[in-house]
């Protein structure tokens, strides 16, 4: 097999070895700890508005920080900034674990969580935009593929370990995602990355918001954000997850952990198909069809009151939102050259990361006005329309054939 056909390519470099073992033990604990702050704070408040304001406190930060991460992850050393955001993370989760302990105010919690997005938000455009110092660009394309397989392996393992934890020492899941932080952190000083290439424009407001024009110029890219950005947050039930494995399912804290793990299950078996299948010839009309399938598979969910009907459907929605992330990153990757990965990077997390939280948010509040059930079943339904609304308003995507096709000056 020629090494531009190796599907293993990218794990025969030691540095990319290290650098996704580091990340893999990190992103779990980041799983882990999401788990547990979700339940203990259902658990002392009993209030579903509280499970839409852990959304809030992870998006605010993304919004207001994600820009200019991304100008600092351009101008300054990555790898510095990832530690140093890593070190910040591991001191909030310590300290979540010293409330948990103490039974502190959930207030308090919602500082602490509130600066550990920050944390996290400082170093994200500067971790996604290692990895092109880290291999060749004949293997780069291999190493987004298996990034994002590894991430969902994390979401697996994650929350199904984080539900047994979470079952036995709430304070110790905090514990773990710190030490799993500090983890990366040692990983990252011994890798060797590249030199990044130098950011020759001036620190000014046109240079911090350079991502923003570029995937406004790259219209399809800003399509295929925008999509992914109303479908996740109408379709935010995972945040929702608690009442249902409480009060609807009666499943526990166990069943708690699984039913979060199987979106994640559901993207990696997608993953991994879409490694060995042959490249979509009609990659805009597949991602419209997965993207209206979440929207069905959710609506179901929202209607089930068995465990494996909901799991399974659950299993779908990640095996759908799979594919509109491998469409997503692929173009985002190939049309983004090295000096602006940290902006148009960051400008992706907001579309995509403020999506996940604000869709929390918003179940939320649909949840404590009229229903867990009215909020799942409505963003499902909304989830489908915003599809709908897409496929009649950019015929562009509609036509967008195999990925590996596309060129910069074709999307200009």
């Amino acid at each position: 097999m020629s090494r531009s056909h190796d599907p293993y390519a990218a794990f025969r470099i030691h540095d990319y070895r290290l650098y996704v073992i580091g990340w893999l033990v990190a992103r779990m604990g980041t799983y882990i700890q999401s788990i547990a702050i979700a339940w203990e704070i259902y658990q002392r408040t009993g209030e579903a508005l509280s499970l839409g304001l852990v959304g809030l406190a992870q998006a605010l930060p993304l919004m207001v920080l994600a820009l200019p991460a991304g100008l600092l992850a351009d101008r300054y050393e990555r790898r510095r900034l990832s530690i140093f955001s890593l070190l910040g993370m591991t001191a909030t989760s310590l300290a979540l674990g010293a409330f948990s302990i103490g039974e502190g105010p959930v207030l308090w919690m919602y500082a602490l969580l509130f600066l550990d997005a920050c944390m996290m938000t400082v170093g994200r455009p500067a971790r996604t935009a290692l990895l092109p110092q880290l291999v060749p660009a004949e293997v780069f394309p291999n190493a987004v593929t298996w990034n994002t397989s590894l991430m969902h392996i994390a979401s697996v393992a994650g929350p199904a370990l984080g539900g047994f934890v979470v079952a036995v020492s709430v304070p110790s899941a905090y514990i773990i995602a710190a030490a799993s932080s500090l983890w990366f952190v040692v990983i990252l000083s011994r890798v060797r990355f590249r030199p990044q290439d130098e950011l020759l424009e001036p620190g000014n407001l046109e240079t911090l918001l350079g991502g923003i024009r570029f995937v406004w110029d790259k219209r399809i890219l800003f399509t295929l954000m925008a999509l992914d950005l109303f479908a996740v947050l109408l379709g935010g039930a995972v945040y929702l997850l608690p009442i249902y494995a409480k009060e609807i399912l009666h499943v526990g804290a166990t069943g708690f952990g699984y039913l979060h793990a199987a979106p994640a299950v559901g993207a990696f078996c997608m993953a991994v198909a879409m490694v060995y299948l042959p490249p979509m010839k009609r990659a805009g009309r597949t991602l419209l069809l997965a993207v209206a399938g979440f929207g069905a598979a959710t609506i179901i969910f929202g209607f089930s009151q068995n465990f494996a009907l909901s799991w399974a459907m659950l299993f779908l929605t990640g095996a759908f939102d799979n594919i509109s992330m491998v469409v997503r990153q692929t173009l985002t990757q190939l049309l983004t050259p090295d000096r602006m990965r940290g902006r148009v990077s960051a400008v992706s997390g907001i579309f995509i990361g403020a999506s996940n939280e604000l869709g929390g948010f918003e179940s939320g509040l649909v949840a404590q006005w009229f229903g867990p059930v009215i909020s799942v079943v409505s963003g499902g339904i909304g989830t489908i329309l915003v599809v709908a609304g897409t496929a009649a308003l950019s015929p562009r995507l509609l036509r967008l054939g195999a990925m590996h096709e596309a060129r910069a000056e074709e999307e200009g």
